[in-house]
């Protein structure tokens, strides 16, 4: 099989001819058909785990059809249509695993992380991360909601936010154009925030009811003037930029944060205290929350935007995933 492998941490990427594995005891092997690229994949590529090791073959966003189980595995058939996101385990006795966080697991294993992933023509899933996928997608609409999707479906459903709630999404790339369709079908008022005037008319297409240029108005006061946002769903990894938001809360106004940044946020006592706001970060999501992902978008028509690559070209859609160049997902197809 064609493999896409990282030999060493940080390393490039390297074509490789492998043997099609065989599926251990509570494994399935997959036929992956599409992989989509993700900024995870980053810290994938430079090992960004304690227990990362190398050569590793990254991808945490794939569809396929399942070729083979292993032992045990009784709920999965070859022939099923099926994916795998960011969850790549979990070990069933931690605390955190008695207590339904199965994500959090102390022990939990990430795809194309710590296993190999979906750079690759066929690849080994625990049972336990398998996802269903419906009618309705196709692998490469599939893909990108293993991650994206559900990073954006999930946190805005678990937000406490309702229908007619003002709701304003903080970056417009790839998974910002995601939440404002989510937030939109949703019955949310839709505000999409971004920087310049290139992606007005894309955000209204999506389903955002206001823009806020970023880089002409003071997006906080312009929210406080819509009434205020129940909430702030940050997408893009640039924590000044957030900051600079939190003063459009409303009343019990809540920042959630997806945007990974490894700056410090800057915020006051007095900036929550006044409304009573809060601050919240919120992770992807575990197999059960993707179904529920991938039927929603199914039946909403909810899908991403992505351009398309034979693995040949893995470079090129990295590099345009990493550069922000890619409208909005970059997916290998195979």
């Amino acid at each position: 099989m064609k493999a896409v492998v990282v030999t060493t941490r940080d390393g490039p990427f390297t074509q490789e001819n492998r043997e099609i594995p065989t599926p251990k005891k509570g494994q399935v092997l997959l036929k992956v058909q599409a992989c989509g690229i993700c900024q995870g994949d980053l810290h994938a590529k430079a090992g960004h785990h304690p227990r990362a090791s190398f050569p590793r073959v990254v991808g945490h966003e794939v569809a396929g059809v399942i070729e083979k189980v292993g032992e045990d595995v009784a709920s999965w058939k070859p022939g099923q249509k099926v994916g795998v996101g960011w969850h790549g385990g979990h070990c069933f006795n931690c605390d955190k695993c008695r207590r339904g966080g199965y994500i959090f697991c102390d022990k939990g294993g990430i795809t194309g992380m710590t296993h190999d992933g979906g750079y690759a023509q066929y690849m080994i899933a625990p049972a336990e991360t398998l996802i269903a996928i419906p009618e309705g997608l196709t692998p490469e609409q599939a893909a990108p909601l293993m991650c994206a999707g559900v990073t954006m479906f999930n946190s805005l459903r678990n937000s406490g936010a309702r229908p007619g709630d003002l709701v304003a999404i903080q970056g417009i790339g790839g998974l910002g154009h995601l939440g404002i369709q989510y937030a939109n079908k949703f019955g949310y008022v839709t505000v999409a925030i971004s920087s310049g005037e290139s992606k007005r008319e894309l955000s209204l297409k999506l389903g955002a009811h206001y823009y806020l240029d970023a880089s002409k108005q003071n997006v906080a006061q312009e929210l406080k003037k819509l009434g205020g946002a129940k909430i702030i769903l940050t997408t893009a990894p640039n924590s000044d930029a957030v900051s600079a938001l939190i003063d459009g809360l409303g009343l019990d106004g809540k920042l959630l944060i997806t945007g990974v940044d490894h700056k410090p946020l800057h915020v006051t006592p007095l900036q929550l205290l006044s409304n009573r706001a809060s601050m919240q970060a919120w992770p992807s999501g575990g197999p059960t929350d993707v179904e529920d992902t991938l039927k929603f978008s199914a039946l909403f028509k909810v899908y991403p935007m992505i351009e398309v690559f034979p693995i040949e070209e893995v470079q090129k859609a990295y590099d345009k995933m990493l550069d922000n160049s890619v409208r909005f997902r970059s997916v290998l197809k195979f």
